[in-house]
């Protein structure tokens, strides 16, 4: 079998017709920026989010960025999150000039342990960011109730995770601020960069959609300073065309999720969706102690894995002047030495699926 870990190429296949025909709507009318595709797509968005606001941006870093503008993140500020995420989820707390300050991770759902929050609050702290990693929202009352306590700002990190739930709210209406990623192997994704950013907070809407115009509120006149911060309107063509599939391929997601779960030997350790949430399966992704050799046999096997995350990010050379230790964060470090992550995409076949847990399986 020749599995593909994302299978992109069969999903445009699939939607082919939609998508080139949105693409060549967009170049007969020549609008590349902020067309009327852009302002479409963030009607379906906020029809599927629930969320009053859905602002379309460049991509998942700079909806980071605009949610922290939003809510005036200043330098020397502290931004509590989980080190175990993808670089950008810190990288854009310290482009702000304000500290992130890491908090360890769930050993089963490798979320933010919302039980260590309080420690590390200070002074300084003026919001919580977690992210909902592989696809699945963190311990969000546990975080709100943390969040009031202390009159702070939640920004939820939805980069993997668009279309997820936690008590049957989409994780992109929940927080003050959420934001998502439309990267291509994301869920939902585009064919190039995109984002966005939900809020139920008109104050915030307002100047996000200002800031990613450079904050202008009518043209040439700068009321903040922002950025060029917008989504292509091709992208937003792209992404209209595959948003009426997305219900369905979640739900594939989720059947694949299920098969994996029971194909795979009962001494593997698997993903924990918590009671109450549902994911989207961004990844399916098990820990397991001989990561390298289970990785070489699926090679040969020509059976795709990847490892989301090798390194957590206190242990990067970019964040060394935050002087955290080695077992700093011990469950996110074990666990950057064991995930695996398999195959996931709406297109698996049971057949493969078999054929992928049948080699796993033998080691």
């Amino acid at each position: 079998m020749n599995i593909d870990f994302a299978n992109l190429k069969h999903q445009y296949q699939l939607y082919k017709k939609d998508i080139d025909a949105n693409i060549q709507a967009v170049l007969d009318k020549s609008n590349f920026i902020m067309g009327e595709e852009v302002s479409l797509l963030e009607e379906n968005l906020q029809k599927f989010t629930g969320a009053k606001h859905a602002i379309t941006c460049s991509n998942g870093t700079d909806a980071l960025l605009l949610a922290m503008m939003a809510i005036d993140i200043q330098p020397d500020d502290e931004i509590i999150t989980t080190p175990f995420s993808f670089i950008a989820t810190a990288e854009t707390i310290a482009l702000m000039k304000a500290k992130p300050v890491f908090v360890d991770i769930e050993e089963r759902t490798y979320n933010i342990d919302a039980t260590k929050i309080e420690a590390a609050i200070t002074n300084k702290t003026k919001a919580i960011m977690p992210v909902s990693l592989y696809g699945q929202p963190a311990d969000i009352d546990t975080i709100q109730t943390i969040a009031k306590k202390y009159n702070l700002k939640v920004i939820i990190d939805g980069a993997q995770s668009f279309g997820s739930t936690y008590n049957g709210k989409t994780d992109s209406n929940l927080g003050d601020i959420s934001t998502t990623s439309f990267f291509p192997a994301k869920p939902l994704g585009c064919y190039g960069d995109g984002g966005a950013v939900f809020t139920n907070n008109d104050v915030y809407a307002e100047k996000i959609k200002s800031m990613r115009l450079h904050g202008q509120n009518k043209r040439y006149h700068h009321q903040y300073i922002g950025m060029g911060g917008r989504l292509d309107t091709l992208q937003a063509a792209i992404l209209l065309a595959k948003f009426p599939h997305y219900k369905q391929e979640i739900k594939n997601r989720q059947k694949i999720a299920t098969l994996y779960k029971e194909m795979l030997n009962k001494e593997i350790i698997k993903p924990l969706i918590m009671q109450g949430r549902t994911s989207v399966w961004a990844q399916y992704t098990i820990s397991i102690e001989n990561r390298k050799e289970l990785q070489q046999t699926l090679m040969e096997k020509k059976i795709p894995t990847a490892v989301h995350y090798p390194m957590p990010l206190h242990q990067q050379k970019c964040f060394s002047y935050l002087n955290y230790n080695e077992n700093s964060f011990p469950i996110a470090e074990k666990s950057s030495k064991r995930v695996l992550s398999l195959p996931m995409n709406p297109f698996l076949s049971k057949d493969e699926i078999s054929f992928i847990t049948s080699n796993i399986n033998l080691i």
